[in-house]
């Protein structure tokens, strides 16, 4: 009963040593603050508190990880191209920092091994290799210091697991690719959601499905929109590089829709213009007709007024000379200046002989 009461006490010390030796292996130097490290590789799956009842897992040392690791990763990539333009310093860090290259390092380090989780969890393996990663990133920074954080990077990753100059010039976005890819020849591309699930540990999993034009693509599965849209972009490329048929189908499509799009319209639209809208009040029609039938009787200032719809006049002829009430042909014109006594009697025996022709 006693040695069974010693193997307990020296069980967390042994499981304490057995960490110790393999945290060496990964990082490359013995922990300080072992604690740091249990918590890195805690997953939230595993409930437990601490003494404050507040629960204890590696969220918080993820979130400081993730940061330390952009930094640093960062600091890396100025270094080592110099020269190189922001787009590329930045599209060469993200390859570095994404999902899939962390879960591929926790995977080839042997740190899945370390992490402790519940088993419902255990198969949904997507986030949680690359998160305990950062987490371990967060705790060597609380340990050691920014310069241990670089050290371990450089001489562990880069050094041992990773080719940087071959990682930034490889293209891994596929969803990109095929973009780009459907942009140079004018091909309509979507990304349609087929399905949204949860796993029997209750994780979301995502179906997307890619569309050219109105042809079918493949159909990818993630734990994301983005990890779905991924994985179907990738088996789109590959399908269209295997079965040159796909694209002869796409393009075919493609002008079917742009036939559509530039077929002319034969209807040419009318241009007179509708005027039933101008409705008069028969009081008006019967106003203006009773106006129209009475005969014209037009003042002086009427008369003076030209009326612009009449013809223009005829000019004067010779034969109109006989019809003209205002001839003065036979008139003698006198130039000597008269009195006004010799106009007003003048004008009194014209009057005199224009009363006596009408008697």
């Amino acid at each position: 009963m006693l040695s069974n009461l010693i193997d307990r006490i020296r069980l967390p010390f042994r499981k304490e040593k057995e960490l110790f030796l393999a945290l060496r292996r990964i990082i490359g130097f013995y922990p300080h603050e072992i604690s740091y490290y249990q918590q890195a590789l805690m997953h939230k799956s595993v409930a437990r508190r601490n003494a404050k009842g507040k629960p204890v897992n590696n969220e918080r040392l993820e979130f400081l990880g993730d940061a330390i690791l952009d930094a640093i990763v960062g600091d890396i990539v100025y270094q080592h191209f110099p020269g190189k333009r922001e787009g590329f310093l930045t599209n060469t860090r993200s390859k570095l920092v994404q999902r899939e290259t962390l879960n591929r390092l926790a995977k080839e380090m042997g740190i899945n091994n370390l992490i402790l989780s519940s088993g419902r969890t255990s198969s949904h393996n997507s986030y949680m290799g690359g998160n305990a990663f950062e987490a371990l990133v967060g705790a060597i920074y609380l340990d050691k210091g920014y310069n241990a954080c670089m050290k371990f990077m450089n001489h562990r990753i880069l050094g041992q697991i990773i080719n940087l100059d071959k990682m930034a010039y490889k293209e891994v976005n596929f969803k990109s690719k095929l973009i780009e890819w459907s942009q140079k020849n004018r091909i309509r591309l979507d990304f349609e959601l087929v399905e949204q699930k949860k796993d029997e540990s209750g994780n979301p999993v995502f179906t997307c499905k890619v569309v050219l034009e109105d042809v079918e693509g493949c159909c990818g599965t993630g734990f994301s929109k983005k990890e779905s849209q991924q994985t179907a972009s990738e088996k789109t490329l590959k399908k269209l590089r295997r079965e040159p048929q796909l694209i002869e189908e796409i393009f075919a499509a493609k002008t079917r829709r742009t036939q559509m799009e530039e077929e002319p319209v034969q209807t040419i639209p009318d241009t007179e213009c509708d005027e039933d809208f101008v409705v008069m009040h028969p009081e008006v029609i019967q106003r203006e007709t009773v106006v129209a039938d009475k005969p014209c009787n037009m003042s002086s200032a009427s008369r003076n007024t030209p009326d612009y719809r009449a013809p223009l006049p005829q000019l004067a002829t010779d034969n109109d000379a006989e019809t003209n009430d205002f001839d003065l042909s036979d008139v003698a014109i006198n130039a000597k200046p008269q009195s006004e006594e010799d106009i007003i009697a003048a004008a009194e025996a014209a009057a005199f002989s224009a009363f006596s022709d009408e008697a």
